[in-house]
């Protein structure tokens, strides 16, 4: 039962674990997509379509990219539900297989010229298996790392999750970025483009390693024993949380910051249409400034988070990225390299992680525990979904040579994004002071600030013991360390 004081679970919290897991699982997550993104990009026109026309076969290894997020609402519901009604730890551990063995598997595909259509067809099963597994890391992860987490402290903790993906992307660039610069171009196209992907075994292996040690969370535990858990996650969350699910989607929809950055941005820099002519090597350095600053800064922002609440980060980063949009843009416009280096890494290095290290938290304390993984999934993934698809609403309304002014147009429509994000994140009920057992229930009673602020000391303060007892080496008998 719950401890009627605290209205916290009992049970053993693990919060280092579960961070772990949590970090590992987003860096394996999206060491995959961005090695798949740039692959796609440069490598899959030639090996997996047929070189009859080169347009059609850029246009569709573009394509397969696409058909990921196809995959995510499906994830989304059947990894929620199993989430919700199996355990966090039994969803986390399956989503890091699917995920891993997928991506070991594109790099052991035969070519277009061995099988015919059959290598675009294995491309295409392996990226809907990519797409399906990643729409439950996240929302799995983030409510492991959080029902683990002290009370206090689930900002912090759970921030750990999205600093694991930007890890994840700067792993694919050092990987990646190295072998297509030093291996021969013909040696690369043959081969070396699948090293990447065959590593991916080496982080499944680890990430296994450490998700087995970590137990079930205790909120979990807790509501099996009382026999809660829902039979129907997906039912309870539209039944119970309709509009908290509604306000994830919008919030979510902040993730067309590094949209603009890498994406769209780049295109609009790099490709001829467009006239600018900016070197395609600044593009491949953006997202590895960008996150190696994002490394550093998130696990401060959710610190952060559990001293001013939630929503403030929320609605400064969504807001404050959105207008540096602007001046992103207007820089490529002006052919200035250094200049768009340094408001990317403001808008999205430093901006947008107002957001993205709270999210984490912010979103599973929206829930209650019996459907916390299949809300958070199922908004999310429709947020981030709709994001994906904004580049070709970029190009529709500002194509390449025509008359519109792109970075008015482009950051326009990426400033209402952000401010839909920003108002859903303002309606929503601030959380970080309201007790585990009682998040997602209408009516909860948030602690008292100065008692917070008691219990927050009290917790930061044992962590700081904890790690002094453990730094003393005993002197004199051995045994006494193992005593």
């Amino acid at each position: 039962m719950a401890n009627p004081k605290t209205n916290e679970p009992k049970g053993r919290h693990q919060s280092k674990k579960a961070a772990a897991s949590g970090w590992i699982g987003s860096m394996l997550e999206y060491y995959d997509f961005f090695i798949y993104a740039t692959a796609a990009s440069l490598i899959f026109p030639q090996i997996f379509f047929s070189k009859s026309d080169p347009k059609i076969a850029i246009i569709a290894s573009l394509a397969t990219y696409g058909v990921g997020y196809v995959a995510r609402p499906i994830g989304a519901l059947v990894l929620g539900h199993l989430g919700d009604t199996h355990g966090r730890k039994y969803v986390l551990i399956l989503c890091m297989f699917m995920m891993g063995f997928s991506t070991m598997a594109v790099g052991l595909l035969p070519t277009y010229e061995q099988v015919g259509l059959w290598a675009p067809i294995g491309l295409v099963a392996m990226r809907l298996i990519q797409g399906f597994a990643v729409a439950g890391e996240i929302a799995g992860a983030s409510s492991m790392v959080l029902e683990h987490a002290p009370f206090g402290r689930r900002g912090f903790f759970a921030s750990f999750t999205l600093q694991g993906v930007q890890a994840g992307q700067l792993l694919a660039a050092a990987v990646f970025l190295p072998l297509a610069h030093y291996i021969p171009t013909d040696a690369f196209t043959s081969w070396g483009w699948r090293i990447p992907f065959i590593l991916s075994v080496f982080i499944i292996v680890a990430g296994y390693f450490i998700r087995r040690d970590v137990d079930e969370t205790p909120a979990f535990v807790e509501e099996d024993e009382q026999g809660e858990i829902a039979r129907s996650p997906i039912v309870h969350a539209f039944t119970d949380s309709w509009a908290d699910i509604l306000r994830v989607a919008c919030m979510s929809l902040t993730t067309v910051i590094p949209v603009v950055a890498t994406i769209f941005g780049a295109a609009y820099a790099v490709q001829p249409a467009y006239g600018i002519g900016f070197h395609a090597d600044v593009y491949l350095w953006i997202p590895v400034l960008g996150n190696i600053l994002a490394v550093f800064l998130i696990p401060y922002v959710g610190n952060l988070s559990d001293r001013i609440g939630r929503r403030l980060p929320a609605v400064v980063g969504a807001l404050a990225s959105g207008l540096l949009s602007f001046g992103y843009l207007y820089s490529i416009s002006i052919h200035s390299t250094p200049l768009a280096i340094v408001m990317a890494l403001l808008m999205w290095g430093v901006a947008y992680q107002g957001f993205n290290a709270i999210f984490p938290s912010f979103y599973p304390e929206l829930f209650r525990t019996r459907n916390r993984v299949t809300g958070v999934a199922i908004g999310h993934n429709i947020g981030i979904t709709i994001a994906a698809l904004l580049p070709a609403l970029f190009v529709a309304v500002a194509p390449p040579g025509g008359s519109a002014n792109v970075p008015l147009t482009v950051g326009a429509i990426t400033l209402v994004a952000t401010i839909i994000a920003a108002v859903a994140a303002l309606t929503a009920r601030e959380t970080y002071r309201i007790h585990l057992n009682d998040l997602g229930k209408p009516g909860a009673v948030p602690v008292d600030q100065r008692e917070y602020r008691r219990i927050r000391a009290q917790t930061l303060a044992g962590a700081r013991l904890a790690k002094a007892e453990r730094s003393i080496v005993p002197v004199g008998n051995s045994n006494s360390a193992r005593d």
